[in-house]
């Protein structure tokens, strides 16, 4: 659909990176560390900042770019983030010192994500971005909705599987595990869902408080 290609290509050129978010993005290419693009980045870097976020947890670290611009959005947010690739941490901790982000306001744990969030406090977190092994995507979502406070928000960049999960044809189980979340969440009376289709899209899950 041309006015579909028109739109998501103005909005890739219409985003601005800071200059040490877009370094981050080059090592981690350099990599294989695919990071979220710029116009989700931007996203939830506005998610970040009204929500005024001052604890957020990120499952899957890359390089560095989704944490920087989570924090480009509250300055004075700690992030937690998870990553099994101790390489791809230690490049997330020099774009971090880069970016002259306090060493306080970050905290790396190498692990696998199934092993470390059981034992993270729940009702904690402002934010939880989903951002790692997409075969454990449901798994790590269902955690971050017991991270997040009441009012909290999960986000889970490309969940649209590279237009997979638009594909009817399509039933792998990656994609019908995205297919699921986005279904089963925008009809869950427990999260106020949307989903947005820029870049390689991102679900956003605000918890709805239970008083």
């Amino acid at each position: 659909m041309p006015e579909h290609d028109a739109n998501h290509r103005f909005a890739a050129e219409a985003t601005v990176e800071p200059e040490h978010i877009a370094r981050a993005r080059a090592h981690a290419l350099e990599v294989g560390a695919t990071p979220i693009s710029p116009e989700v980045g931007a996203q939830c870097a506005v998610i970040s900042a009204v929500a005024k976020a001052l604890n957020i947890v990120e499952i899957g670290t890359g390089a560095g770019v989704s944490g920087l611009w989570l924090l480009r959005g509250s300055p004075r947010a700690t992030l937690t983030t998870i990553d099994s690739e101790p390489e791809h941490l230690a490049m997330a901790r020099r774009a971090f010192a880069e970016a002259k982000i306090p060493a306080a306001r970050a905290r790396f744990i190498t692990g696998r994500a199934s092993d470390v969030l059981p034992r993270m406090n729940e009702a904690s977190y402002d934010i939880v971005l989903v951002d790692a092994d997409p075969d454990g995507v449901i798994e790590y979502v269902e955690h971050g909705l017991r991270l997040v406070r009441a009012g909290g928000t999960v986000l889970v960049p490309r969940v649209l599987g590279n237009g997979a999960v638009a594909d009817p044809v399509r039933r792998d189980a990656v994609t019908t595990a995205y297919r699921s979340l986005i279904q089963e969440t925008q009809a869950s009376p427990a999260v106020i869902g949307a989903l947005s289709i820029v870049g390689e899209g991102l679900l956003q899950l605000t918890t709805v408080p239970t008083d």
